[in-house]
């Protein structure tokens, strides 16, 4: 039986047997389609989600090309994703809808990611690096902060009349500290890496990372100002609770928790009990330990993330086992996405105006261009001579310039405000104007910030394209300009010596054969045969060494091309022939470029001095050139 024929018979005959397929009425239809809206879960949480992991998965498919390329990290392309989902534009992510507990969900994001953040630079900072370098770090961090903290605060007093000079000092101390997210992405990144001095990148993590931790006092000052009775009152819950017990206590816990850990560490990998994975997971595990401990006891959680993870990393033990390790990178990245995509959907743009509060755009713009310039550049500039690590006032410009405010401002700020608490709708007290005031004026700042800051790399590498391509188009026309010769102008001054021995002595007699017209810079043509050619690889030597015939050598132009070589015009020896018994002199500021050939049979060695005049000498920048 062929297959066709029980194709077409066996399976023909069975299929119509078969009962026909039930066809739906309209009816029933209709009641599918209104049981599909129950089936959806759409959320603010899935939401979230969607935003956070597509937002990673198109930049790591962009990453190499935004930041080795780019120089843009994720901290400025999370921001404008954010913006662009959140709720005054897409409309599709919004923090604020989380309902009276978005102000703690903010809060609490912000401290596990500067923590995570503070405790990783503790960690990668050299061993001991903390006690090798407190003497800068407290020249650089104690002062700068305090200078900037009252510059801030008398540029708010004069923008903002309706604030008092105490709320100005207590919004000013949320814009104080440097945020070490930002810092580490920048610092971090391919550029820094390039042309930033090492112990420079590390005072600024370093001090980053302090100067975070070290916001809590300044704020706590004027938050005890303006909620106590008395000053008397205020200094003293300043004192004992602001430093004594949040800043000193903090740090002490945290020194101390990282020291004991790692010794539990180092025990447990002597014994064989932990692996190499599980050192890498205390990046993420100790850190949040830690903060929640120091938060539960009330004191300075982020000062003890930082003090906790430089402790751990003390002797250089804990970076050698997680060496290599890119799970904390990863960590941070994850982190990193996600906070400046919440900061971006979080940034409140409808109150960046608010007529009786006296906050208006341009206002605004004119605080951000003024904390830009003042806030920490005078100060670093008349400090940096007390810090080993900045030799130079550009590089006191540099550290000065790069002080972003990011996450650390906005955690700062949700912490005044829920110290403080809810305002009233009347703005009865100057109580009630900080509290209202403190957002959107944080809000605008952080994100200028993070705009200035976040581009200022791909700025500084495009003004480098640009000066470089204008030097080269500058060379270009020069060296043009004197190819017109048979050979370049530094070649037309190229001295040919005779050299000889005498019988008596071995002392080498040089005859020169002077040039046309060496000051102007012309060669005759007749006498252009002389020039060795540009083509040669190696010396020419002519002749043979003897007692009584002397030995002409011709050095040739790959002798004195040499590429990549810095030469100073003052160092360079400049010889000329006398017209009377073409004796060699030397003038004041020379050198001499030597070779040394065989001059008799005995195998000894005579030197040979070629002379090459400063001004005709050109080294191309590059070997293309």
């Amino acid at each position: 039986m062929s297959s066709w024929y029980f194709i077409t018979n066996v399976c023909g005959e069975n299929l119509s047997a078969l009962p026909p397929l039930p066809r739906h009425r309209p009816e029933q239809l209709g009641s599918y389609k209104m049981l599909w809206p129950e089936l959806l879960e759409v959320t603010p949480t899935s939401i979230a989600y969607m935003c956070l992991g597509g937002f990673i998965v198109a930049f790591s498919m962009l990453s190499l090309l935004a930041r080795e390329k780019l120089y843009v990290n994720e901290v400025v392309i999370g921001t404008a994703f954010g913006v662009f989902m959140g709720p005054y534009f897409a409309g599709i992510f919004n923090p604020r809808d989380w309902g009276h507990h978005s102000s703690t969900i903010t809060l609490e994001v912000m401290r596990i990611v500067l923590a995570t953040g503070l405790f990783a630079i503790g960690v990668e900072l050299p061993k001991s690096y903390m006690a090798r370098h407190a003497k800068s770090l407290l020249a650089m961090v104690v002062p700068t902060m305090a200078i900037g903290w009252v510059v801030v605060a008398g540029l708010l007093r004069a923008l903002f009349p309706g604030l008092s000079f105490i709320s100005c000092l207590a919004i000013s101390a949320c814009l104080t500290p440097t945020d070490p997210i930002i810092c580490a992405a920048i610092v971090g990144g391919k550029f820094a890496r390039k042309h930033v001095p090492l112990n420079l990148r590390h005072i600024i993590s370093a001090e980053s990372a302090a100067n975070d931790g070290l916001a809590y006092p300044f704020l706590t000052l004027a938050i005890y100002l303006t909620v106590d009775q008395s000053k008397s009152e205020a200094i003293a819950h300043w004192i004992v609770i602001g430093w004594l017990y949040q800043v000193f206590m903090g740090v002490l816990i945290g020194a101390l928790a990282g020291w004991g850990f790692s010794s539990l560490m180092k025990f447990s990998h002597s014994k064989g009990f932990i692996d190499r994975e599980s050192y890498v997971a205390q990046y993420l595990a100790l850190a949040v330990f830690i903060t929640g401990l120091v938060k539960s006891l009330g004191s300075d959680d982020l000062l003890a993330a930082f003090a906790a993870g430089s402790a751990i990393s003390w002797d250089g033990d804990f970076n050698v086992h997680t060496e290599g390790e890119i799970f904390a990178s990863v960590i941070d990245l994850l982190l990193n996405c996600a906070c400046f995509i919440y900061i971006g959907a979080w940034i409140p743009f409808n109150e960046f105006t608010i007529p009786e509060l006296g906050i208006s755009p341009w206002r605004l713009i004119v605080l951000a261009i003024g904390i830009l310039f003042l806030r920490r550049i005078p100060a670093i500039l008349m400090l940096y001579k007390f810090i080993p690590e900045i030799s130079s006032w550009k590089e006191a410009l540099f550290c000065g310039h790069f002080g972003p405010m990011g996450v650390g401002a906005v955690f700062i700020s949700t912490l005044a405000i829920h110290k403080l608490g809810e305002p009233h709708v009347a703005l009865e007290t100057q109580r009630d104007v900080l509290t209202r005031s403190l957002e959107p004026i944080v809000a605008f700042v952080v994100l200028a910030s993070i705009i200035i800051h976040g581009l200022s790399i791909p700025f500084f590498n495009l003004g480098r394209n640009v000066s470089r391509t204008v030097s080269i188009q500058v060379t270009a026309t020069a060296t043009s300009v004197r190819s017109r010769h048979l050979a370049p102008e530094w070649l037309h001054h190229i001295n040919r010596y005779v050299v000889g021995t005498q019988p008596a002595n071995n002392t080498p007699e040089m005859t020169v054969v002077p040039p046309d017209d060496v000051e102007n810079n012309a060669v005759k043509a007749d006498k252009m045969s002389a020039i060795p050619s540009l083509e040669s690889l190696s010396k020419t030597y002519s002749g043979q060494a003897g007692p009584s015939s002397p030995r002409a050598v011709n050095v040739s132009t790959e002798e004195l091309m040499v590429p990549n070589l810095m030469v100073n015009d003052s160092e360079l020896f400049r010889r000329r022939p006398t017209s009377a018994n073409s004796e060699i002199y030397a003038q004041s500021n020379t050198s001499t470029m030597k070779d040394e050939v065989p001059s008799n049979d005995a195998g000894e060695f005579v030197e040979i001095d070629v002379a090459v005049p400063p001004k005709s000498v050109h080294f191309p920048e590059t070997r293309s050139e």
